[in-house]
Order: C-alpha cells, then sequence, then structure tokens
C-alpha cells in the first residue's frame, strides 16, 4: 500500500508552511512535539526573511532609472492578467426584479387586509370550522413569507476558464492549480450498486484537472468486500477508461452513461481512429461489467465462514459491526499508470473502524473519517463530496468551482461552492417533483444574493480551513461586547425557554466562540513572529489546544496549520499509513471537537445542513455555481414509495434540528455573524414539516364543509371580493414573476405545488411525530438507503408501490374529499336551485385538494402494480369511521334548542 504514495515533491509546493520534520522523527520526540513546532517556527522565520529581502532588492530596482526589458513587459503584461477577475456576478435585470419586489410588498399588503377582514367577521354558524381555517391561513403565510423574502436579491455568476488557466497553468511552469480531494461515500453495495459507485469513481478519475492534484477517497462504510472487489476491479478498467477520455475529450466522462446516450457519436468526431477506439473501449467496458456484476451475483448469499479474500486470508470486515479500520492506495504517480504509460490520480479505499459500544454518526462520521485521512495522506486544501450516485456530468466542474475558490478577491471568505442537483432517469412529466427546479434554481439563487446557499449534501466544494472550524480571514474576532449580545437577545425571549437554561446555553455559547477564537488566534498569530524565545512558552499551550479540538494525532494537527494544503516534505509512506489508520480508529474522536464544532455536525440525519449553517455563523460565504453544463448528475428514487422515505428523511432531520440547540430561532446571535434574511431562510429550512399540520386541516375542512352544508366564509360583501380577487391575482403574479427571473417552467411550479401537498400531508406529518418521538421517549428510528437503479425497463419503477404507513393519510384525505364532493352534488340536487350557488366555493376547495394529489391518485392506481389492499382497507376504514363519526357529533354546527324546534312546528301547523 505504501508503494502507491504519491511522492511528496510535487504536492508540497502550495504548502503554506513546509516542514522539514519526517513523521518518523516525530515518533522519537516526546509527547509535546516540541521538534515539530521549532522546525515550522524557523521556517517561517526563514521565510519571512527571505520576502523582506526579496522586497528591498524590490525597491533598490525601482530607484535605478533604466530602459524597461522585454522580460519585464511580459511580465507586466502577466500582471495585468492577474489583476482579471476569475468570475463575475451578473445581476437580474431590473425590468424583471423590480415588478417582483412590488408585487411581494403588495401581497403582504393584501394579505394584511385579508387577515383583518377574516378575524373581524367570524361564521358563528361554523365558528370551530372558521377558527381552524384562520389559523392555519396565518401559517401559510408566515410560512410564505420565510420562503419569500431570502429571494429578495437573485444573482447570476459567470466563470472564466480561460482566465483560470492562463494564470496558473503558464508554459513551461509548475501548475499551480490547487489540488482537491474528492470524497465518495457508500454503505450497502447491494443497494447501491457497485457499478453505480464505479461510474462515479471512474468520471472523477478522468476529469480534465491535473493527475497530481486529484485524489479519489472512497468510503465504504458498510466494509463489505463486493465494495473493495469492484473498486479494485475499476482500478484496472481506469487505465483504459481514463487514457480515452482525455484523448477525444468526451463528455460526460462515465461510461454507463456516455455509452447510453441516444445521440450521433460520429459528430464533430469522424476520425476512423475514434470510432475504432470507441467500439474496442465498449466492448471492454461489457467485459468489465459482466466482472462487476458476476461479483455481485455471488455476493448475494454470504457464506458461512465469511469472505476469504483471493490471498485466502479472511476479510476483515466480516463483522460490520466489528473491525479494524482499513486504507487501501490503488493508484497513485507510482503505481499503476494508464495504457499510454501517463500519470493516474490517486484512488484509495477508506473503511473506518467499527467497534460496539461505539457512536458511529452514520454518513456524517464517515465523511469526518475521510477528511482526517486524506489530510494525512494527500492533505489538499479543497474538498469535493459526492453521493455515489452522482457522477461527473461536466469534466470541468472542479474549474468551474476553482473560479471562486482560487480568486484572491473573491475566495478568501468562501466556505465551499455549492453545485445544483440534477437527475437522470426521470419521466418527462416528472410526476413526483424529484427533479427539484424550483429549490435549486429560485431558492438557491435567491439565497446566493444573501450569505450564499445552504449546503444540500452533495456536490459540494470544500474550503478544509472552514471544515476545521476556523474562522474567515477577513473576519474580525469577536469582542466581549459583541459575544454577550446574545445575551441581551435571549432576554427578550424569556417566553421560549426558562432563564437558567438561557444562563447555560449563553455560557457554553461564549465558551465555545472563546475556544474558536482560540485556534484562530493560534493559526493567524503564526504569521507574524518576531521573537522566537517568547514565543516557545506558548507553543505547549497552543498544542494542547489543538489536540483537544482535533485529536492526539501530531501529524494531523500539523496538517491543519497548512492553510493551502501540502504534506511534510520528509515523510515515510509506511508511517503515513499507520497514522491514516489511526485517525479513523472509532476512539479517536473521544473528548474532542470532531461533529460539534468542526467537520461534518452530527445531531441529525441532514447532516448537509447543519454543517453548512455553523459555517455561515462564523461569518463564512458560500457560492452558487450553475454552469451551462450540468456539473453533476445522480440517480432520483423515481417511485412513490422511495421518493416519499426519501423526503421523510429529510424532513426528520429538520425537526431534529428544530429540536436541537442548533436551531436557527436561538442559535449563532453572539457575533452577527449570520445575516438576517440567511436566517429566515435557515428557519425555513427547518419548521416547514411543521406545515403538515395545518396543511392536513386544511384539506379536511372542503370536505367538512360540503358533508354538513356550512362554510367557513361569510357571504361576501363589495369590499371583501375585492379583497379574496386581488389575493389571488397577487399569488398569480408573484408565480409568473417568479418564473420570468428563474426561467423555470410553469409544468415544474405546479409538479413542486403538487408534491408539496403530496409530501406535506404523508412524509412530512411522520417526521414531525418521530422527531418528538426520539425527544420526549428516546425512541430513534432508523432510515432505509435508498435504491440507487432500476435495472428493468425505462421508468420501470415508476408505478411500483411499496406498502409504507405513510401513504395511508394522503389516501384517507382523497376518499374524504371525493366522498364530500358526491354528497355535495346529491345535496344539491335535493335542495333545488338555490343551493347550486354556495355548492360552487366548497366544491373548488374540494377541487383544490383532489388536483394536488392526482399525482399521488396516478401513482396509486399504476399500470405495473395495484394499490397494496392494506392501504387501500385503511384508508377506507378511516373515512369511514371519520364520516360516521361526523355525523354524529357534528361538532362545528350550532346546536338548536328542542325547544324552538317545537315552537316553529307549532307555528307552522297554525
Amino acid at each position: 500500500m505504501a508503494a502507491h504514495l504519491s511522492d511528496p515533491q510535487d504536492v508540497g509546493i502550495h504548502a503554506r508552511h513546509v516542514s522539514t520534520v519526517s513523521t518518523i522523527d516525530s515518533e522519537m520526540n516526546d509527547e509535546s512535539g516540541n521538534p515539530i513546532w521549532k522546525n515550522r517556527v524557523e521556517s517561517w522565520k526563514d521565510k519571512k526573511n527571505n520576502k523582506k529581502k526579496k522586497v528591498a532588492k524590490n525597491n533598490k530596482t525601482e530607484q535605478a532609472p533604466a530602459e524597461i526589458p522585454h522580460e519585464q513587459q511580459m511580465e507586466d503584461k502577466q500582471d495585468a492578467l492577474m489583476q482579471q477577475p476569475l468570475s463575475e456576478i451578473v445581476p437580474m435585470s431590473r425590468n424583471k426584479l423590480t415588478p417582483y419586489r412590488a408585487v411581494i410588498i403588495m401581497r403582504l399588503v393584501i394579505l394584511g387586509l385579508f387577515f383583518h377582514y377574516r378575524i373581524m367577521n367570524p361564521v358563528d354558524s361554523a365558528f370551530g370550522l372558521w377558527l381552524t381555517s384562520v389559523i392555519c391561513e396565518i401559517w401559510f403565510a408566515f410560512s410564505w413569507v420565510l420562503d419569500q423574502f431570502p429571494k429578495w436579491s437573485p444573482i447570476n455568476r459567470v466563470t472564466y476558464l480561460d482566465t483560470l488557466s492562463a494564470r496558473f497553468e503558464r508554459p513551461g511552469e509548475p501548475c499551480e492549480l490547487a489540488p482537491v480531494d474528492f470524497f465518495v461515500s457508500t454503505v450497502d453495495p447491494l443497494k447501491e450498486p457497485p457499478l453505480i459507485t464505479a461510474n462515479t469513481v471512474l468520471s472523477i478519475l478522468a476529469l480534465d484537472y491535473p493527475v497530481e492534484k486529484v485524489s479519489c477517497y472512497v468510503s465504504d462504510d458498510g466494509a463489505a468486500m463486493l465494495s473493495f472487489e469492484s473498486l479494485a476491479e475499476t482500478s484496472e478498467f481506469a487505465r483504459k477508461w481514463v487514457p480515452f477520455c482525455k484523448k477525444y475529450a468526451i463528455e460526460p466522462r462515465a461510461p454507463e452513461f456516455y455509452f447510453s446516450q441516444k445521440i450521433d457519436y460520429l459528430k464533430d468526431k469522424v476520425q476512423p481512429s475514434f470510432v475504432k477506439e470507441r467500439r474496442a473501449m465498449k466492448r471492454d467496458y461489457e467485459e468489465y461489467k459482466i466482472r462487476v456484476n458476476a461479483m455481485v451475483a455471488r455476493a448475494q448469499k454470504t457464506p458461512e465462514e465469511g469472505w476469504t479474500m483471493q490471498d485466502g486470508t479472511p476479510w476483515p470486515g466480516n463483522n460490520t459491526r466489528d473491525h479494524p479500520g482499513m486504507v487501501q492506495v490503488f493508484l497513485g504517480n507510482t503505481g499503476a499508470r494508464d495504457m499510454d504509460g501517463n500519470e493516474l490520480p490517486r484512488l484509495i479505499y477508506v473503511s473506518r473502524e467499527k467497534r460496539p459500544g461505539y457512536q458511529h454518526h452514520k454518513k456524517a462520521g464517515a465523511e469526518n473519517a475521510l477528511v482526517r485521512v486524506s489530510a494525512v495522506l494527500t492533505n489538499a486544501p479543497y474538498i469535493l463530496n459526492l453521493d455515489c450516485d452522482h457522477y461527473v456530468n461536466n469534466s470541468k466542474a472542479v474549474r468551474e468551482a476553482m473560479c471562486f475558490l482560487m480568486d484572491p478577491q473573491v475566495g478568501r471568505d468562501v466556505c465551499y461552492v455549492q453545485f445544483p442537483q440534477r437527475f437522470d432517469g426521470i419521466d418527462k412529466s416528472d410526476r413526483y417533483a424529484n427533479r427539484n427546479i424550483v429549490f435549486f434554481d429560485v431558492n438557491m439563487k435567491g439565497l446566493d444574493g444573501i450569505q450564499g446557499p445552504v449546503y444540500v449534501g452533495t456536490g459540494c466544494v470544500f474550503n478544509r480551513q472552514a471544515l476545521y472550524g476556523y474562522g474567515p480571514p477577513s473576519m474580525p474576532t469577536l469582542t466581549k461586547t459583541s459575544s454577550s449580545s446574545s445575551c441581551s437577545w435571549c432576554g427578550c425571549c424569556s417566553c421560549c425557554c426558562p432563564s437558567k437554561k438561557k444562563a447555560e446555553l449563553d455560557a457554553s455559547e461564549l465558551y465555545k466562540d472563546a475556544k474558536r477564537e482560540e485556534l484562530n488566534a493560534a493559526i493567524f498569530n503564526l504569521h507574524e513572529i518576531d521573537n522566537y524565545d517568547e514565543y516557545e512558552r506558548s507553543m505547549l499551550m497552543s498544542q494542547r489546544s489543538f489536540e483537544k479540538t482535533f485529536g492526539l494525532s501530531s501529524v494531523f494537527i500539523e496538517s491543519t496549520l497548512m492553510e493551502n494544503g501540502g504534506v511534510p516534505e520528509s515523510v515515510n509512506s509506511s508511517t503515513l499509513i499507520k497514522e491514516a489508520i489511526h485517525v479513523i480508529s472509532c476512539s479517536y474522536e473521544e473528548k474532542t471537537e470532531w461533529g460539534k464544532e468542526i467537520g461534518w455536525i452530527y445531531g441529525s440525519v441532514t447532516e448537509d445542513i447543519l454543517t453548512g449553517f455553523k459555517m455561515h455563523c462564523r461569518g463564512w460565504r458560500s457560492i452558487y455555481c450553475m454552469p451551462p453544463r450540468p456539473a453533476f448528475k445522480g440517480s432520483a428514487p423515481i417511485n412513490l414509495s422511495d421518493r416519499l422515505h426519501q423526503v421523510l428523511r429529510w424532513a426528520l432531520g429538520s425537526v431534529e434540528i428544530f429540536l436541537s440547540r442548533h436551531c436557527p430561532l436561538w442559535y449563532g446571535f453572539g457575533g452577527g455573524r449570520l445575516r438576517w434574511l440567511q436566517r429566515l431562510a435557515y428557519i425555513n429550512t427547518i419548521v416547514y414539516p411543521f406545515t403538515s399540520l395545518p396543511l392536513i386541516a386544511y384539506c379536511l375542512i372542503p370536505a367538512i364543509c360540503l358533508l354538513t352544508g356550512k362554510f367557513i366564509i361569510p357571504t361576501l360583501s363589495n369590499l371583501a371580493s375585492v379583497l379574496f380577487l386581488g389575493l389571488f391575482m397577487s399569488i398569480i403574479l408573484t408565480a409568473v414573476l417568479e418564473l420570468r427571473w428563474s426561467g423555470v417552467s410553469i409544468e415544474d411550479l405546479w409538479r413542486n405545488e403538487q408534491f408539496w401537498v403530496i409530501g406535506g400531508v404523508s412524509a412530512h406529518l411522520f417526521a414531525v411525530f418521530q422527531g418528538f418521538l426520539k425527544m420526549l421517549a428516546g425512541i430513534d428510528t432508523n432510515f432505509t438507503v435508498t435504491t440507487k437503479a432500476a435495472e428493468d425497463a425505462e421508468f420501470g419503477e415508476l408505478y411500483m408501490v411499496k406498502w409504507t404507513t405513510v401513504l395511508i393519510p394522503p389516501t384517507t384525505l382523497l376518499i374524504v374529499n371525493i366522498v364530500g364532493v358526491v354528497a355535495g352534488f346529491s345535496d344539491a340536487l335535493n335542495k333545488g336551485y338555490e343551493a347550486w350557488g354556495p355548492l360552487f366555493g366548497k366544491v373548488f376547495f374540494a377541487f383544490w385538494v383532489i388536483l394536488h394529489l392526482y399525482p399521488f391518485l396516478k401513482g396509486l392506481m399504476g399500470r405495473q402494480n395495484r394499490t397494496p389492499t392494506i392501504v387501500v382497507l385503511w384508508s377506507v376504514l378511516l373515512a369511514s369511521v371519520f364520516s360516521l363519526v361526523w355525523v354524529k357529533i357534528n361538532p362545528f354546527v350550532n346546536k338548536v334548542d328542542s325547544m324552538e324546534i317545537a315552537g316553529t312546528c307549532i307555528s307552522i301547523d297554525c
């Protein structure tokens, strides 16, 4: 394994601080590690002296008048090139944005007048229904405000890849593009097929980026021998695939998706050599698929004695819950080369240690293990994480991100660059809104104009220093007054939490701010060292604080101080492997800040939202990058059951954050580094599951009105009619203007609206109950990994419906509203002409519910698999019980006194 490690000479170019001590020497030192720190300080002093000499030399040159030589003119041109921007912000046209903002303000005014009318005109004959509807409408208006105002300043961005290449890839000079470590995570190879993961890995290895700058780490959190063997087979096929991709500049560079394109591959490539090589490569890929599929077939049944490797030794991961850490380097610049004899990017397999009794924190824990092992082996300054089913669709995607991260004006305060998620294998109508276009093309553009988009879990390029919990270099340190402002803020919300709890929260926030500032001071104060003797005494204290934060690994701590990445010059490969095994041990994170303040944050199944939120609270900003060709593409769950379970997991994570100390309602006020519109956006990401409660009530109200003959709105006056008309017009205008500046189609908007209702009355409801169960009773609910591939006919899984309790609430709502419509029409037929007018309003709301649930109904009545009988039985039973109980108690209708009825009858008889 050590033979495949890279030569450290090339990766040390970008190291801001280069250590001259080897890791072998570090083992012979005492626990305080003084020689490492002394050598580091000496190297900084030498670097500073050289810088002073260079400045003095330049001053002398400026004082001596002389003719400008040709070489200096070339340098001037390069300086001019260095000043050219790598990216630019393209603001939205005022013709599009000004009307949009005006309509938002107008809609707010109309909402105020509407609620004034609704509250001042109760419906006495159905007071309960009226009160329920008003409460629901107020919550919907609040949700709209949370969703709308972060879109106040949407922007677009453009990148200049030619300028990036001209600045950092000058002919005859070493390439200065920053190295990047890629993280690919997988758990279960039977649910996440190895072929899908292999395509993701192959697309990374074939990137249009210098090979010595690319390292791909594959995390196998299930310790499956199938994943290991398939990766070994993939590394062998990469020797053929990578040179083929780069020779002919094909797109995309994932073979499965390249060969499945229904386009004329001869277009613009008519040379016979390409046709011949393409056919040969396709044949090689089919043979490679056969070998991988044979491995999958063998893995379906585990042998009683466990798996055995080719050399006859037992597979260390036979017990997935109790196994040692594993690191295997497959490719690298000193390892196997491609078929043309060229160097290949590094490919490293990682499976962290698992032991009973330890909390492993699922995906977040696996990502943090990759952060540490990559810091020891390659230590690239930037990290790009991908799900195993998200392949690189644009080979220049990393260059797009570097246009922001390597720009000295823009990149200093950027913690990550987020790309939108795009998907393959979705039907044209996108019945279940898998593409999520409204979120990625509307909401994220709006957030980019504030403090940056939220982190969505994949397709994101991180600044490694931001993951380590440091603040941005340009951000001033927190003062005592600014830190104590959280106390004054908490004083105004005593109704939310007890004063003692607030004091404890403020104290913990102040302590963590102080620890974070201590780390920032440790790294930034090391830049200026004038007196080594005075600083020597504080070195041990600094190292102890780093060990409490990052863990007991001197090699890893040393890597955290290298802002521009790189590894020490004198390094022993076998020691690096040993250290890599050490940092992925299950006990390494004990009594450290991992998962609390640094790395991926624990405490929620949606660790992505939480991690990005912590970075924004420290003052970092993020950037949204939307290249014309989508950077990454993934496989979406296209059947109804998997889609609802995916939404359930996201919503459950939001509820967990809401119930945790990291809730945006009260966390991060101390430094004032999180902008208010950004805070509104984060509040929206955690409270949206609670909309399920008023949404279910609002979807039941039309059926109740039809069954009882009552209505939630009194007879409308002229003013009320104008208010209702203005409200509907403002809703339509907001949507139209939003579509205008975002470029989203009306069909995508409608699909998003439909699935908002479907997910709200099913998955979001279950997420709220599961979240409170976890908080109150400690009952933790495990989520299943979504199946990543459908190997049947195209869209074959679209009509599959698997049994799940999540399907019961929307099915019940559908049946109740359909029954209500039938009952309403039959009642109108019995009462005559006058009953048809009031019926119109009631039926309108019922049809609103049915139309929004129509994709769900269509999914239930799919062609290939009928709806599970148990779902129909439970839904009909609930609908029947509800209807019978309603007729019996009729709670929202005023009871008429029996004496009044008798008097009325007597007067009629007379």
